[in-house]
């Protein structure tokens, strides 16, 4: 057999996993070609390496390996990637101290990253967090690289996925300090797309889902607008709105998570099927953890509570 070309802590976990999966060490030999002892070496050099020789498999009724609770939560990291399963990471997969690893959306790390932090460090809670767009976000909780993911939707249902929605966000117009909306139409009323006609536009990019919900909008309305901008995170919509203070767009109205600047002025978008985006949290199938069932619980509580104040 020729020899491996895993790094050594890989070549531990795939007998771990073989062991696991075949339910016996000697199940695990015939599976990877290679000695019982072989097997059995590199299960106590795994052990060994990720927490004093704890064990990771026990003897369970009619000698089948099962996995102890450490054993269990390494189990789970291995349907990781293999190039994101350093020692460093097996070890944080092994141990029993409560850590979380979050995904958060760009935009909402920005509205909810500090609450999440906080409850995170009064429940002794190790944080690992990470970014990412919609469909890099999905693949890493189906991949289990992630606990617990919040994000925008709307997202399809994906395989081995769960989903709650945490708030339902609807669209507005939301324009400049100098735009002529405001003389035009007042401040009190809904605005539909048909006000919108030849005003200056910023718009979302058009691989966006936001973008493409406007293209629609203007094209069922015949509406054409001047787009001055085009912008691909809420982030970067208030600097470009001053930037251009004529100029108004069309967004998810996320005053219940955080205010708008204002001197920018807002209006419900009047549609005849309105839209909303939803704020989404997301975790692997079955496999909620106890940590992310508490900052999911704080979440829920949180934007609750700034829903309320918003109405």
């Amino acid at each position: 057999m020729p020899p491996r070309k895993l790094p050594r802590h890989l070549v531990w976990l795939e007998a771990f996993a073989a062991a696991v999966e075949a339910g016996s060490l000697e199940g695990a030999a015939v599976y990877l070609g290679v000695a019982r002892s072989v097997v059995s070496e590199h299960l106590r050099a795994l052990e060994q390496s990720l927490g004093e020789g704890e064990p990771l498999l026990e003897r369970g009724p009619g000698r089948r390996l099962h996995l102890t609770p450490r054993g269990q939560r390494l189990y789970e990291g291995t349907q990781t990637p293999l190039h994101q399963l350093d020692l460093k990471r097996l070890r944080d997969l092994a141990s029993t101290e409560a850590s979380l690893r979050l995904g958060l959306n760009h935009t909402l790390s920005i509205m909810l990253l500090g609450d999440i932090a906080r409850d995170a460090a009064q429940a002794n809670i190790k944080l690992e967090v990470g970014f990412g767009g919609p469909f890099e976000l999905v693949r890493e909780v189906q991949t289990r690289q992630r606990d617990l993911v919040v994000g925008f939707s709307p997202l399809p249902p994906h395989r081995d996925v769960e989903a709650e929605s945490l708030q339902a966000l609807p669209f507005v117009v939301l324009a400049g300090p100098e735009s002529t909306l405001r003389s035009r139409v007042g401040a009190s009323r809904a605005l539909h797309v048909k006000d919108l006609v030849e005003q200056p536009f910023v718009d979302w990019l058009r691989n966006d889902p936001y973008g493409g919900a406007n293209t629609a909008r203007f094209t069922a309305h015949q509406v054409r607008v001047r787009e001055v901008a085009r912008v691909e995170s809420f982030l970067h919509l208030f600097d470009l709105l001053h930037a251009f203070p004529q100029a108004c767009a069309i967004t998810p109205d996320l005053r219940p998570l955080r205010p708008f600047p204002p001197e920018f002025h807002v209006w419900p978008l009047r549609e005849e099927q309105p839209q909303f985006v939803e704020v989404v949290a997301l975790w692997p199938m079955g496999a909620m953890s106890t940590e992310a069932r508490l900052v999911l619980q704080g979440l829920r509580r949180r934007l609750g509570q700034k829903r309320r104040k918003s109405e």
